[in-house]
């Protein structure tokens, strides 16, 4: 591929920002409802049909079907505030993520009467993406709102996998972990899900509310122990219960319901090789699943990328290139700076390379909001540490301050799309020119 340099990628210095940007719409597009739900919808037979749904993309994947079903259609999905699009029959709530607030509870308490309500002979379609963990909240028999959200900020302070957390969100919940299955049985159901996980574990996704769930409460309150949360008496009580354990795989619930994973990283990740393909420039996924410490992995990336800069190529490949990969990082918060793990990956990488020529990134997340800020990730660039020192903008200390946020929104490096109404988790692309 090093024949078809495509020329302004060196002749132009905005080019490759333009370019890392295009790669990142290309996996978006890849992954959005409007092309990935249609070919999945059960066979229409112009009989009603129940939606249920829960997710950043929800309110999108609702209009799809909406978009593609002839029989009447009921129901309600909940997104995230800012996430909400118009649907004609389907309702859309808005609700808070990450941490679940009062209008979460409240849709999650309606979706499980709705599910209850279904009876054999009933259709329901249940519409699942990344982000329904939180916006999906019902606290268990006996447990709070507020302990929950009180949980999950440390959960979510505390570095742990999204695999732990939603384990101890399972545990504590009346629909989560194969619940929402459990009250929809025997009801025929079809759950189509857009994955946001390492793996695409459907039992990890959302929480899996209509999946069987193999993990036990004794793991959920071992994963609280293990991060030094303290835990509630309430907690520890309903935890040590024989209440608390979730529908196993087996259980007579899930043999009338079935399920498809209908976008997941990996697919978006090809679609942005194959844009940067058709551009000329050479594309190597490393992987769809990278976890770790949203710092130290930038580290890692930003070394392959030195590699294949020295080497002048990865893999076999010849420069250009764009090394792309996905998962979910975690950010470890000591600070009390304005983050996002993307920011804080794209920083950790910017502080090794340090403007070395010719390599340029782009970390974002899909669903266009970094955790809980305004920006999808950031962008940089050869000359993007020297202009921080121009403007004594130290970026070890934002590092040490989980401040990445304020130290490219200073530089002009933040990359903004608002909601995108999808969610295959992170997008990375590092573009190494020679």
């Amino acid at each position: 591929m090093g024949e078809e340099r495509p020329v302004n990628l060196f002749e132009d210095p905005e080019a490759p920002r333009r370019f890392l940007r295009e790669l990142f719409d290309a996996a978006v597009l890849a992954a959005q409802p409007e092309h990935c739900v249609p070919p999945w919808l059960p066979e229409d037979d112009g009989g009603p049909l129940l939606v249920l749904g829960a997710g950043k993309a929800a309110a999108a994947m609702a209009r799809a079907v909406e978009a593609h079903w002839s029989g009447p259609l009921t129901g309600l999905v909940v997104t995230r505030y800012g996430h909400g699009l118009p649907t004609r029959h389907i309702e859309v709530v808005e609700a808070a993520h990450p941490v679940p607030d009062e209008a979460g509870e409240r849709a999650a308490r309606r979706i499980l009467e709705l599910a209850r309500a279904a009876g054999p002979g009933d259709r329901v379609l249940c519409l699942i993406s990344g982000g329904g963990s939180a916006l999906l909240s019902l606290p268990a028999a006996g447990l709070s709102l507020s302990c929950k959200q009180a949980l999950t900020g440390e959960l979510l302070r505390c570095g742990a996998a999204i695999d732990e957390i939603n384990t101890v969100r399972k545990h504590l919940s009346a629909i989560k972990g194969g619940r929402l299955a459990e009250a929809l049985a025997p009801a025929e159901s079809h759950t189509l899900v857009i994955s946001d996980v390492p793996g695409d574990d459907p039992s990890v996704i959302a929480s899996g509310p209509t999946v069987a769930d193999a993990s036990t409460s004794a793991e959920a309150l071992a994963v609280l122990e293990r991060y030094g949360i303290e835990v509630p008496e309430a907690v520890r009580r309903h935890l040590n219960s024989p209440a608390s354990e979730t529908p196993k795989p087996g259980a007579t619930c899930f043999q009338s319901a079935r399920l498809n994973c209908i976008a997941t990283p990996a697919l978006s990740l090809r679609a942005a090789a194959r844009r940067a393909r058709e551009q000329g420039v050479a594309a190597a996924v490393l992987s769809d699943r990278i976890e770790g410490e949203a710092r130290d992995i930038g580290v890692l990336h930003a070394e392959l990328a030195h590699q294949a800069r020295r080497g002048g190529g990865f893999g076999g490949l010849r420069l250009p290139l764009v090394l792309l990969s996905g998962g979910e990082t975690t950010v470890t918060v000591t600070g009390k700076g304005r983050g996002g793990r993307n920011a804080e990956f794209l920083l950790g990488a910017a502080l090794n390379l340090d403007d070395v020529p010719g390599i340029h990134a782009l970390a974002g997340d899909t669903d266009g909001i970094d955790g809980t800020e305004d920006n999808a990730g950031a962008v940089y660039h050869p000359g993007l540490m020297a202009e921080a020192r121009t403007r004594q903008l130290d970026g070890h200390q934002a590092l040490a301050d989980h401040d990445a946020y304020g130290f490219f929104q200073a530089l002009g490096g933040l990359v903004v799309t608002g909601p995108t109404h999808t969610n295959v988790n992170d997008f990375r692309a590092f573009l190494v020119l020679g």
